[in-house]
């Protein structure tokens, strides 16, 4: 059996940032596990690759959520990431923060610590600005490179000018002042590559000798004596191992993984335990609860005319072909596309000043109103988020002979407050859609269509195709309250001495954005309480 001091599980957004914090002294012994394997792969390095990775049994664990029943009783796929960079290195390269209010909020539930005031210093320590941000809200002396895309379409642009039209002004930078209004989104690359956790936190450090990394290692359980972890149970390559912790155990596995190992080792709901025949170590009842993520609907537009990304045989010999030497020997091209290229930030007429309830992400493609995963022509399409849902849902197990499966329940719609929001959402897209900036590359309104116009017709079309935003947070929350299953002054366990959680699902309510950067955040405050604390 291996003893380590420090023992984190999974190496996503999170848990690379702490494996490169806490390895920083010698005297640490560090073990990083990864459930996945490798990100050496052209679906993962170059940005286009996107869509080749989500599904991929490589790349993605594609969770299959429980039928939604507000959703016509579809599943839903939970894409997270399985390999080394999680979900960081499937993502859609997005650097966002998320609103101020939103950490304000966190600290008003209780979270003392977790202020805007508090976590700005935090965002600026681990980022590498390289867009000329206002210094008040940037650094360039972090590891995490925050850049301007490489080649943006031009159908992008005429999105973000469309905004001006309706009072969305141009938003030169949504981690500054003001979220509102529309934007080119700031990525995540270097050079027109995807940058990952893995490569910007821990590939620098790999020459460590304290640092150990292991891959295709997925944990069962972790053993629990009294308030102490004293072993993480792991399976590699069908072999059942032990490794031994000397000081802590830090559960970095995203908000799906992580109260999946605190339930499968006996830290949850006591009455679901009793029923699950597991023995409950410690009956903390919020393992599991207030799963939150980002409800997001769609309007999708087809165009004759070949100026946005797609397959056709205008664009054939200008761009398809040309696409791979254009990207290996000047990085252009739409091979350096993230799709995502456009958004921003807009309020309904429910929202707060100050606080959009709607985030849109713009791609100069077009996305298959018939679900399919390509379309030949061209097109473009805006995606529209409910920021800040008021439905929970939860994470259980259930027993599957001697094995457990997951139930991931996201609760979608649950409450008619979310409804009413993602309805008006809709219709502000619309809006942006119908701007004269898009006259020269009009066409259809694919879907929702011309026929869905009332409230209700648009609600029945979100129950018919909504998807979620891939920002699954808050089943291990942090927190002052009965659902709260970690302290947010160090983010240990209810009730253990050693065991931390430090990743996204330690978020009380879900923040106004994409969910990477805020992750990173958490890890590099987890990593500060967990250096300071004295082990004898």
């Amino acid at each position: 059996m291996t003893s380590y001091d420090y023992i984190i599980v999974g190496a996503g957004s999170s848990g690379c940032v702490l494996a490169n914090r806490l390895s920083a002294n010698p005297e640490n012994s560090v073990c990083l596990i990864e459930g996945g394997g490798s990100d050496k792969s052209p679906w993962i390095q170059i940005p286009a690759g996107i869509f080749g990775v989500y599904g991929h049994k490589e790349f993605d664990y594609a969770y299959q959520g429980v039928p939604q029943i507000n959703l016509n009783n579809r599943t839903i796929t939970v894409n997270r990431g399985k390999c080394l960079g999680g979900s960081s290195s499937i993502n859609g390269m997005i650097y966002i923060r998320g609103n101020k209010n939103d950490y304000d909020n966190w600290a008003k539930q209780g979270c003392e610590g977790w202020s805007y005031e508090e976590v700005l210093p935090i965002f600026k320590k681990i980022e590498n600005d390289q867009t000329g941000g206002d210094p008040q809200y940037h650094s360039s002396d972090g590891e995490w490179p925050v850049v301007k895309p490489q080649d943006v379409n031009a159908t992008a642009k005429r999105f973000v000018k469309a905004g001006e039209k309706i009072g969305l002004p141009h938003n030169h930078d949504f981690n500054a002042n003001s979220q509102l209004g529309l934007g080119i989104y700031n990525v995540n690359q270097n050079k027109g590559t995807r940058v990952s956790s893995y490569t910007a936190f821990v590939e620098p450090i790999l020459t460590r000798p304290n640092l150990t990394i292991l891959t295709h290692a997925r944990v069962k359980t972790l053993d629990i004596e009294g308030d102490c972890a004293k072993a993480v149970n792991i399976v590699i390559n069908a072999t059942d191992n032990r490794l031994i912790c000397n000081k802590e155990i830090i559960l970095s596995a995203g908000a799906i993984d992580s109260p999946r190992i605190l339930l499968a080792s006996g830290i949850g709901n006591k009455k679901d335990l009793d029923e699950l025949e597991i023995t409950c170590k410690h009956d903390v009842v919020g393992v599991g609860e207030n799963l939150q993520d980002h409800l997001d609907s769609m309007v999708t537009i087809r165009s004759k005319k070949a100026e946005s990304i797609g397959v056709s045989w205008k664009s054939l010999l200008p761009d398809v072909i040309t696409a791979p030497f254009k990207y290996y020997f000047n990085k252009m091209g739409w091979w350096t596309t993230n799709y995502v290229e456009a958004g921003g930030f807009a309020d309904t007429k429910y929202a707060n000043i100050d606080y959009p309830d709607v985030q849109f992400h713009f791609t100069p493609i077009y996305r298959s109103h018939r679900g399919k995963k390509f379309e030949f022509g061209h097109g473009y399409s805006l995606f529209t988020c409910l920021l800040r849902p008021h439905s929970t849902g939860s994470i259980k197990l259930d027993r599957d002979g001697s094995k457990f499966k997951l139930l991931i329940d996201h609760n979608f719609l649950s409450d008619p407050r979310d409804e009413t929001i993602i309805i008006e959402a809709v219709k502000k897209a619309r809006e942006v859609l119908l701007s004269t900036e898009f006259d020269e590359v009009r066409g259809k309104e694919m879907a929702p269509g011309k026929t869905v116009q009332s409230d209700q017709e648009i609600l029945e079309y979100i129950r018919k195709t909504a998807l979620t935003v891939y920002h699954p947070v808050g089943t291990c929350k942090m927190g002052i309250d009965e659902l709260a299953v970690v302290s947010p002054e160090n983010l240990k366990v209810k009730g253990m001495h050693n065991l931390r959680v430090v990743d996204a699902s330690i978020m009380p309510t879900i923040v106004s954005g994409n969910t990477s950067a805020p992750t990173m955040m958490i890890a590099e405050m987890g990593s500060k309480m967990i250096l300071n604390e004295s082990y004898s």
